[in-house]
């Protein structure tokens, strides 16, 4: 299970990882080959036995120009020591596979992407023996992913546009249209998919609206991420309790959303046991421009 936004950031990599070489491709513009296959590879890059260096995720692409090793390095604040590290990682690499090696490094920090982004040089200032220049995936090149349609056709790549963008007045459309998204692929790789975004928000509130999207659902609720919740659900009354919660998470999106919630609106969705009327709710209140629209015509 992901438990951080460190291990989501390139393990959705590992998930997917043709979505690294379109991100090379397409967001990055670097001329990189298509791959034929991939292959994981040990992360272990320990030699001998006083250091241990590993490194995040490392895939082989399989290309007509040959083999290329693809290490992808989550970063979640500048540390002068990794510009130590990253060049031996890439000479280590190469010395023991004969592939190219590529650094990618993946953050969720403007500041932390514009300072991966400088060139490493080692030797002497002006002109160096080794020059290693990261690519690097962060806020100001991931795009920002709203539209379903858009999420539907690259779903691994609208994943990582929810964990890149997890804050913000963005935050509510690209959430609602991955949502939208994960419905058109098969349910086991959805739930990965869910647990990858859950532990990238670090806003609290981005991360309730997250899990009440999953919650109308059913995957936050089919994944091991909400076994605590069950369990809690257990010891309150397990249908009442989901209920309650379900209403509760009516009243948050649209408050989330900035709407007025009249006394009427919030004592009819709080006194409410019906899960179906409330999941109808629920889905209705990231549409509705007001909140009495959210029972529907004839209310």
């Amino acid at each position: 299970m992901v438990g951080s936004s460190h291990e989501a950031l390139h393990r959705i990599f590992q998930k997917d990882p043709a979505l690294l070489t379109r991100t090379l491709q397409s967001v990055l513009r670097v001329p990189f080959p298509e791959p034929r296959e991939f292959a994981a590879m040990n992360v272990d890059l320990t030699e001998i036995e006083p250091i241990e260096r590993r490194v995040d995720t490392l895939l082989r692409a399989e290309t007509d120009e040959g083999a290329y090793l693809l290490v992808v390095e989550s970063q979640g604040k500048p540390d002068e020591r990794k510009r130590g590290s990253w060049p031996y990682y890439l000479s280590y690499l190469y010395e023991k596979y004969r592939c190219e090696p590529v650094l990618i490094v993946t953050t969720q920090s403007s500041a932390t992407a514009r300072w991966a982004s400088q060139p490493i040089h080692l030797g002497v200032r002006g002109c160096p023996s080794l020059t290693v220049r990261p690519f690097v995936l962060g806020p100001d090149n991931v795009p920002v992913i709203t539209d379903e349609r858009e999420a539907a056709r690259d779903v691994p790549l609208a994943v990582l546009s929810a964990m890149t963008h997890g804050k913000g007045p963005q935050t509510a459309p690209i959430l609602e249209s991955l949502a939208a998204a994960l419905r058109t692929i098969d349910p086991d790789s959805a739930a990965v998919f869910v647990q990858f975004v859950d532990s990238c928000l670090a806003d609290p509130r981005a991360q309730q609206m997250w899990r009440d999207l999953m919650t109308a659902i059913q995957y936050f609720w089919r994944h091991p991420l909400a076994e605590q919740v069950r369990e809690e659900g257990r010891e309150e009354g397990r249908e009442e309790g989901r209920a309650q919660e379900r209403a509760e998470s009516v009243l948050r999106t649209l408050q989330w959303r900035g709407i007025v919630v009249p006394d009427v609106v919030r004592k009819r969705v709080l006194s409410s046991t019906d899960m179906d009327e409330l999941g109808s709710w629920l889905d209705r209140s990231y549409r509705v421009a007001d909140a009495g629209e959210l029972f529907g015509e004839g209310s």
